[in-house]
């Protein structure tokens, strides 16, 4: 029999006490999550194919890579696409700034941290997402791209690139263009991928380095997001 609640060792109660409250904030944390989840997708869902870039948010305005994000974004936003990026600083900037120049969707999915990550100047005022959870955020960020376009930067990045991976890889999602831009900061890592994940240890299938393209400028970007739906395009008429 179990002994009535008052009656219970006081270092018992406490815990009982807690595991109450965590159930209590735990249910309420579900509809946090919903919520943001429905915020994502009312705002999302109206603003037509986008590509979403990223990259180091420690890259400064007029380095290289930052440069490139502009331009990146810029070729983009002319041929009919918008921009989603982290709102963050860096690269992130640089693609919203791009987007913002030529009169592009220009989306920021940004994550509320401890340190408070301010969006960056050139996001949309009705296409700012805040989020508490980065989760939810990942959907966004998958959801409503028709690309995923990687430029250089550290762990953040290969997050997003190699989840993106794995979800095609294990048909989570429909395959879309994932695009890694600068091939001498990217070599080391798909040679690494070529000889010691697949040769050498058969961790993945040959198949797999195909599911993204590795380029150098941002013309060629545009190319491979076109040659990709274009193809599929044809490959659906012919049934």
């Amino acid at each position: 029999m179990i002994p009535p609640t008052n009656r219970l060792p006081k270092n018992i109660l406490n815990k009982t006490r807690d595991l109450r409250e965590k159930r209590a904030t735990d249910t309420w944390q579900i509809f946090r999550i919903m919520a943001e989840f429905v915020e994502g997708f009312e705002t999302l869902s109206r603003i037509g194919p986008c590509v979403s870039i990223f990259g180091s948010a420690r890259s400064k305005p007029g380095s290289p890579h930052y440069e490139l994000g502009v331009e990146v974004a810029k070729a983009l936003v002319e041929n009919g696409y918008g921009i989603i990026t982290g709102g963050g600083p860096g690269i992130m900037e640089a693609a919203n700034k791009g987007a913002k120049l030529l009169g592009g969707h220009s989306v920021g999915l940004n994550i509320i941290l401890p340190y408070e990550q301010h969006p960056n100047p050139y996001v949309d005022e009705n296409l700012l997402i805040n989020f508490d959870y980065f989760f939810v955020r990942k959907v966004m960020f998958v959801k409503y791209a028709q690309a995923f376009v990687v430029l250089p930067g550290g762990f953040g990045t290969m997050d997003e690139l190699f989840e993106a991976l794995t979800l095609i890889q294990t048909r989570k999602i429909e395959r879309f263009p994932v695009v890694m831009v600068d091939s001498a900061y990217w070599r080391g890592l798909v040679e690494w991928m070529h000889r010691t994940i697949m040769e050498e240890w058969n961790y993945i299938s040959p198949q797999d380095l195909f599911l993204f393209a590795v380029v150098d400028t941002p013309q060629e970007v545009v190319e491979t997001i076109n040659t990709f739906y274009r193809q599929r395009s044809e490959q659906f008429l012919l049934g």
